[in-house]
């Protein structure tokens, strides 16, 4: 039986489900996935910008890091480990289309401060988050695949600089630059209107979550499918 969202105990850190689930307790992989699913989910879009490929991304980076648990030292945080695991997944997936089609390349930061988010709601006000949202996460899309996959995780995720930088392999500089020139494609006041929303930009809902939970838990660990 799934667990529901809020049966999840926040204060049970990673390390000590991985150290229970090595212990002999498997079904508690479904926490972990609960946990980071929107993250995985948001950096392999990010990379492909495509819903489904993203999600069949998760699938595998779950199958992965379930086979290989034993060897998760906690050298790093286990979100920063299986992030690394679903970018490397994702890029090689377009490396194989870049067969097909070549992908623009991305350019190489300084971090700008991000608007304050309002303390006040109304119908209004959430019918306009909604459409900068739409903005938003359209213009994202059309970033380089570089720059989109940095912002995403900075300015969306909310991953600091030195943890998107060990998640891409690349230097905090590098982040910066890339973070920097996706700014500024995002000019002419979308990102300063739309700033307010990004945390919310390509939201991954307890539908789809449980959905990707039934696919894979079952798989992983030998249970009969919900």
């Amino acid at each position: 039986m799934l667990l529901p969202v809020s049966a999840i105990d926040p204060l049970e850190s990673d390390d000590l489900l991985v150290r229970r689930i090595l212990g002999g307790e498997p079904a508690l992989f479904e926490r972990i996935m609960r946990r980071h699913n929107q993250r995985l989910f948001r950096a392999a879009r990010a990379i492909l910008n495509d819903d489904a490929e993203a999600e069949d991304v998760m699938q595998e980076t779950y199958a992965r890091a379930f086979a290989h648990l034993g060897q998760f030292r906690g050298d790093a945080q286990l979100g920063t480990w299986l992030t690394k695991i679903a970018v490397h997944e994702a890029l090689a997936r377009v490396r194989k289309r870049r067969r097909l089609a070549p992908l623009p390349t991305g350019g190489e930061v300084e971090a700008l401060p991000m608007p304050d988010r309002p303390t006040t709601r109304d119908p209004e006000h959430e019918a306009h988050n909604a459409e900068l949202r739409r903005l938003l996460e359209g213009a994202i899309e059309a970033l380089p695949e570089t720059y989109r996959t940095v912002f995403v995780l900075r300015e969306v995720e909310g991953l600091s600089t030195a943890t998107t930088a060990e998640c891409l392999g690349v230097s905090e500089e590098v982040v910066k630059t890339r973070l920097s020139r996706a700014r500024l494609r995002l000019r002419d006041g979308l990102y300063e209107r739309a700033g307010v929303v990004a945390a919310s930009a390509f939201t991954f809902g307890n539908e789809r979550c449980d959905r990707i939970v039934a696919a894979v838990l079952p798989r992983l660990i030998g249970a009969p499918t919900p």
